[in-house]
């Protein structure tokens, strides 16, 4: 994807308008949790992005509704299985005003506007009813963290493919008002204190009864004064405020025990996804290796459009030895670009490739691994491996095997570690 998928983000510049427009999308996701059947971990309760917003996806009230907040016109948008539609224009106006007018677009719609009244998880909670201060709205500053929103779901979904056991949807909390996605080891939790300001503290024991590792996106506010990514896993395993993770620009927090990634350090990057890819694997990695996980059945491959995930099966033949593979003496091409670049190399007419990506100057990330059958079993993907760790050695880079093949190589092939980010 390209720099005009990563806008510029400046949380300073329209905290107000985020103010109220995380109070909106509360008012609305509150309706919808009330008229939800429970999901585990509240995930009856998010929003899911869209080409033109946020939504809620149909509600089970009434003849089923859905509220869409269009991001581009700027309008709350309502629409009913019977036809009925109607809207709310996003503009200045109070807490109290829009409460007032969602409350009546429920109604119209043919649905009960019974909901909790107050905020969660923000201090000092005013009543939505109560609150009367006039608030701004930014069209382009929404617009432009509605695109960033965008862009962060895609590459969110795209590392969630890589994982075979639990993990939630990439939506969107009104709660904390976060973009999220989290893996789970399957193992139960300890029970969580609570203690999260304006939230039962059933709720918050609920979401966190199993083991996980989480990242977010956030568009500032809370501590922090720009828009950034998070990671943290809970329980945090001994030591995980110390691991090493990617891009450089990533730091621990002592004031809310997680990693965070600046956005802007994403949004510069030359190649803003990788960086933020990066980021992602390396939370992971850390949480799951301290932690104990069993990620050999947990993880797989990265997902590709059209390419069925390859299945592992218990072989019912006995096993025989097998001869010795004849040795690969054809070359390996690379093929290098400022962002990204790959290996290949051709054996008896049959093409193999190891795709990479780089996040900053000194990493790295080797992305899929892909060696057609007729070449399995020759080592043909050890030896686009090892020509990585060659040129990295070169390069005075480091290397982020993302990739499960070349993950599982430098654990075969520890003279490789001096070149392995950790």
């Amino acid at each position: 994807m390209t720099k005009a998928n990563w806008p510029e983000l400046d949380y300073l510049s329209w905290r107000d308008t985020c103010s109220a427009l995380h109070l909106y999308l509360q008012i609305v996701g509150k309706y919808r949790f009330s008229h939800t059947p429970w999901v585990n971990h509240s995930w009856h309760a998010t929003f899911y992005l869209t080409p033109r917003g946020w939504t809620t996806s149909p509600i089970p009230d009434g003849p089923g509704i859905e509220f869409l907040f269009d991001l581009v016109d700027h309008r709350l948008v309502g629409q009913a299985a019977d036809g009925r539609t109607g809207s709310i224009e996003l503009r200045p106006m109070t807490v109290k005003d829009f409460h007032e007018e969602f409350r009546a677009l429920v109604t119209q719609l043919g649905g009960d506007p019974t909901f909790h009244g107050s905020p969660n998880e923000v201090p000092y909670p005013v009543p939505f009813a109560e609150d009367d201060r006039e608030r701004p709205y930014d069209r382009d500053a929404v617009n432009r963290f509605f695109r960033a929103t965008l862009t962060v779901d895609r590459v969110f979904k795209a590392f969630r493919t890589g994982f075979l056991g639990k993990v939630s949807p990439v939506h969107l909390f009104w709660g904390s008002f976060d973009l999220a996605v989290t893996r789970f080891s399957g193992r139960v939790a300890p029970t969580h204190p609570g203690g999260v300001p304006a939230l039962p503290d059933d709720v918050a024991q609920e979401a966190y009864d199993h083991e996980v590792s989480s990242a977010g996106f956030w568009p500032g506010g809370g501590g922090l004064d720009y828009p950034a990514f998070y990671a943290y896993a809970y329980p945090g395993p001994n030591a995980y405020k110390t691991a090493r993770v990617a891009p450089e620009a990533a730091f621990w927090s002592n004031e809310l025990s997680e990693f965070i990634l600046p956005y802007e350090a994403v949004q510069s990057a030359a190649d803003p996804d990788a960086a933020l890819t990066a980021f992602l694997q390396t939370t992971y990695d850390a949480a799951a290796d301290l932690a104990g996980w069993d990620r050999e059945n947990l993880e797989c491959e990265p997902g590709r459009p059209r390419a069925v995930r390859a299945v592992r099966t218990p072989s019912s033949e006995p096993a025989t030895a097998r001869p010795a593979p004849a040795p690969i003496d054809a070359p390996v091409r690379r093929e290098d670009g400022p962002a990204k670049g790959r290996y290949a190399i051709t054996v008896d007419g049959n093409d193999a490739e190891m795709t990479y990506s780089r996040a900053g100057a000194g990493l790295v990330i080797i992305d899929h691994t892909e060696v057609p059958d007729a070449l399995r079993g020759r080592g043909v993907g050890v030896v686009l491996v090892n020509r990585a760790v060659d040129d990295a050695r070169k390069d005075g880079v480091a290397l982020l095997p993302l990739c499960p093949f070349a993950k599982a190589q430098f654990g075969k092939h520890p003279e490789w570690a001096d070149v392995l980010r950790r």
